[in-house]
């Protein structure tokens, strides 16, 4: 045992010092998510979503860390990675939908053009009411949910969201009366 800590005492040190900063990494990360959502007046768990996708994303970059600290041939990760990205490139391509929609919802977080409890009017000719107002209840991972005024639950993609006109009802309504004043 103690031949292993000398012949690899520089890796497991190395290793040491790159788990310390990506503990440290992800504890200001989430500190500034939070943060961000807080001020912004965002829902918890929408905060706590963004936060799970900074871990994952860290996670990579530290695995992709260690990797080089240990000193693993880069033929071999060249082999293991093409391997792995050619799986996930086909079941991404066959769900880029999804993963359009997980994207549009990071972004929704962090450039916030509405939140939960704003009314809203979709500038959409393919909805069957183009011109109601929707109650924006929840925005979630892959979809936003909105409240007609009848009651009804309607869910629109977050992708749809960065993608069509999207009006805050109050503000629209209130172009609307000056462009009549004129």
């Amino acid at each position: 045992m103690e031949t292993f800590y000398l012949e690899y005492k520089n890796e497991l040190l190395g290793t040491g010092i790159c788990l310390l900063v990506l503990l440290i990494l992800k504890y200001l990360g989430t500190k500034a998510i939070q943060k961000v959502g807080k001020i912004s007046d965002i829902n918890e768990v929408r905060t706590r979503l963004i936060v799970k996708y900074s871990t994952v994303g860290l996670s990579a970059f530290g695995i992709v860390a260690l990797i080089l600290i240990w000193g693993v041939q880069m033929k071999d990760i060249g082999l293991v990675f093409s391997s792995v990205f050619a799986v996930i490139g086909v079941a991404l391509f066959a769900q880029w939908s999804i993963l359009s929609n997980v994207t549009a919802g990071v972004i929704l977080f962090f450039s916030f053009p509405f939140k939960i409890g704003d009314k809203i009017k979709i500038m959409d000719k393919e909805i069957e009411l183009p011109n109601e107002v929707y109650l924006i209840e929840d925005i979630r991972a892959f979809h936003v949910h909105l409240r007609r005024n009848n009651g009804e639950l309607f869910t629109y993609p977050n992708n749809m969201m960065l993608q069509k006109a999207i009006a805050l009802a109050q503000t629209y309504e209130d172009s609307l009366e000056s462009s009549d004043v004129l």
